[in-house]
């Protein structure tokens, strides 16, 4: 899909940020002018264009506040939210030491909480238990009635946060009568920048705490918990799955049965060297490989920072641990949706295997390219992406 960019990783950065305009995270014309302001591959230019937007819309957001209209106040926090997020995108080339990147995510989380306590419906940040620390998370409700009702509990990708996730999915949920629960697992949002607490593949030592925490929030339905997995969610999600039973269905966005080497795709012949942990040839070519290639650059920058490596040729073969056994899919009991992007370069084809293998109820979509819902979780496609979620779930919990 062109988009604005010619390069491969802003063009679907850009994709992804216009696509929540449906539910305040964006507003067109607000991205086009961003990104006139960004030349291909600038990625100090993308940071200060799109923080500028952010600080520009975070303080007409203020104005209306200040002058009585919450409603607008809550829509202009909402989009500075998202725009402060994409803003912080590419800060990846020194992380731990770059003070745009808790800069940033941390008002891209204050305008995300402004906005959600405007909002009609209950809101609020709570702490989940989690191995003698905490994971920060956001509770939406539909209303204050207290009468218990489905919920989605929304898992973070390889590079997602929870503010993130309530314009995915949340916002949509709520409008159905859905509570909304997201939170920031290790190597995600909060917990690898403001903690260092890096990615784990054994996701159900993660999300099993979300569900002990959600079945003690009386407004949760205990019989009609529904986890979204995004992006290498899907993984985290049916991981998850296989090992504890107590949830009403998994939504994996997308599918797929492994993360090895996949984000960047790794050439053959580096690869091999990886495997023979021959680094020192190895790391050459794979530091080579992101001169001129924005989206590899990100992602073994990326990769080396969330999985806590100290190097590109580690956080490769790190991935390997992201894996989806037979077994493992043997083992999911839970109804599971499995989409598919048809023009999904990342995860190519692997929804088609581990619907092959699952034993339990499924459902495999593809969503297609002339529907405009081919892309890598269906960026840019929000509203059909919410309703082939969502009628899913209408069959699968009645």
């Amino acid at each position: 899909m062109e988009f604005i960019f010619k390069d491969e990783a802003f063009k679907f950065e850009t994709l992804r940020a216009a696509g929540f305009a449906g539910d305040a995270g964006a507003d067109i014309g607000e991205v086009i002018v961003t990104t006139a302001r960004i030349p291909e591959g600038d990625e100090d230019a993308w940071t200060a264009a799109w923080k500028a937007t952010a600080d520009r819309i975070a303080q007409l957001g203020q104005v209306s506040l200040e002058i009585g209209d919450p409603v607008s106040a809550r829509e202009a926090f909402f989009r500075a939210s998202s725009y402060y997020r994409s803003a912080e995108f590419y800060r990846r080339k020194d992380p731990l030491n770059d003070p745009q990147v808790l800069e940033l995510s941390r008002l891209s989380k204050d305008y995300l909480v402004r906005a959600g306590i405007l909002l009609d419906g209950p809101f609020r940040e709570v702490a989940i238990p989690y191995e003698g620390r905490e994971m920060p998370g956001y509770l939406f409700l539909v209303d204050d009635s207290g009468e218990p009702r489905p919920t989605v509990v929304y898992t973070n990708g390889f590079d997602s946060t929870r503010e993130e996730g309530y314009f995915v999915i949340g916002a949509a949920a709520l409008r159905r009568g859905y509570n909304f629960l997201a939170y920031d697992g290790p190597g995600q949002g909060w917990m690898i920048r403001e903690k260092n607490v890096p990615y784990r593949p054994d996701w159900e030592n993660v999300l099993g705490p979300v569900v002990d925490y959600a079945l003690t929030v009386p407004e949760i339905d205990s019989d009609r918990i529904v986890h979204f997995g995004y992006s290498l969610g899907g993984y985290l999600v049916a991981r998850y799955a296989a090992y504890d039973h107590r949830s009403a269905a998994i939504v994996c966005n997308d599918g797929m049965t492994t993360f090895y080497a996949s984000y960047p795709p790794i050439p053959a012949g580096t690869l091999q060297l990886i495997e023979e942990k021959r680094d020192e040839e190895a790391i050459p070519l794979l530091e080579e490989m992101i001169k001129d290639d924005t989206n590899a650059r990100w992602g073994l920058q990326n990769g080396v920072w969330v999985n806590g490596v100290e190097n590109f040729a580690e956080y490769v073969r790190s991935t390997a641990d992201y894996t989806l056994t037979d077994n493992d899919i043997h083992k999911i009991q839970t109804p599971v949706l499995l989409l598919e992007g048809e023009d999904d370069k990342v995860f190519a084809g692997q929804a088609t295997k581990v619907a092959e293998e699952l034993r339990a109820p499924h459902e495999h979509i593809v969503m297609r390219d002339a529907d405009g819902a081919g892309q890598h979780c269906h960026e840019g496609a929000m509203f059909l992406l919410h309703q082939t979620v969502f009628n899913f779930l209408a069959r699968t919990l009645g």
